[in-house]
């Protein structure tokens, strides 16, 4: 069975996040840090070079294959500030109305500025997300 190879590390948060040169980016990545903090109670962790997760929660799909993610996080890419939400986000549909500028995939949303959004409908759509994990847990 294959590992993920986005694991949880011991590397230091802060010094990531107070790496970034864009000061923008740099002050929206704390931003969502605090914010991110605060609803899971945890403390951010790096997951793999470039993600900050917070809290963790065990996985099984019914291939057998299962393991431990965050429950929330972000990514100061180049291009956009990814934000990793848990579930689809097609079945967010009426939040998503509300936030404001931004393109989404399966579990994640793409903005380039926290500016462009709604912080207190991203803070539902996270809280939504976290309860999601604990409706449909496998194990």
């Amino acid at each position: 069975m294959a590992e993920n190879k986005t694991k949880a590390t011991r590397d230091n948060v802060q010094a990531f996040l107070g790496a970034i040169v864009d000061p923008v980016r740099g002050s929206d990545c704390m931003k969502l840090a605090e914010l991110m903090e605060g609803i899971t109670g945890a403390k951010a962790v790096m997951w793999g070079a470039s993600i900050v997760g917070f809290g963790t929660y065990h996985y099984k799909y019914a291939s057998g294959r299962e393991g431990e993610w965050f429950q929330c996080g972000f990514s100061p890419r180049k291009q956009n500030l990814t934000i990793y939400l848990m579930g689809y986000l097609d079945s967010y549909g009426e939040q998503l109305k509300e936030l404001g500028k931004y393109t989404h995939g399966k579990g994640c949303l793409y903005i380039k500025k926290l500016e462009d959004i709604d912080l207190d409908v991203l803070t539902e759509l996270i809280k939504s997300s976290i309860a999601h994990l604990k409706d449909h847990r496998s194990t």
